[in-house]
């Protein structure tokens, strides 16, 4: 996740901070059931954990899923596995709209949701005061609960866009 840029960390783990895990919590009432991409700095707190082997675990016995899925050329491989469960996901990505994996599944989610923060400040250890992410980053949702996802993160958190249509390989947005 550098895009060319230097990186100022040896950290592998960019986890989430409070800023959003707390309202993906709420969104989810309160609990989140799958965290796919967990590590021991976590803060998500998730009822399952995987620090490994998240994406051959099956999804679809949990009901909540959060993705914060490693940034760079496996991305994909994460998208396709949202794309394909059955169960409420929101996943925290970058902005790559020009980008296959784009074009094959977040161009066919439910709502994509742009954050205000275009540097997004990921934890590093406990520390959110670094330079933040080299792009900017957004929330896609799959599920049956558009209109709730929108009014709880449009305005204070991102500008939200429904997926109205989706046929052939095709998709728009309003």
């Amino acid at each position: 996740m550098t895009a060319g840029r230097r990186i100022n960390t040896t950290s592998v783990h960019w986890n989430t901070p409070p800023k959003f895990t707390i309202p993906i919590r709420e969104f989810f009432g309160g609990i989140i059931d799958l965290d796919p991409c967990s590590n021991e700095e976590s803060i998500v707190g998730a009822n399952t954990e995987l620090y490994e082997g998240g994406l051959e675990h099956d999804w679809n016995q949990h009901e909540s899923i959060f993705v914060n899925p490693p940034y760079g050329r496996g991305i994909k491989d994460w998208l396709r596995k949202c794309h394909e469960t059955d169960s409420e996901i929101i996943a925290l990505i970058p902005v790559a709209t020009n980008t296959t994996h784009w074009k094959e599944f977040i161009y066919k989610s439910d709502v994509i949701c742009f954050l205000y923060d275009t540097r997004l400040k990921f934890m590093i250890g406990e520390n959110t005061n670094n330079k933040g992410a080299s792009m900017s980053c957004c929330l896609v949702y799959w599920g049956d609960r558009k209109e709730k996802f929108v009014q709880h993160f449009s305005k204070r958190y991102g500008e939200c866009c429904v997926v109205i249509e989706k046929k052939n390989n095709f998709s728009r947005i309003k």
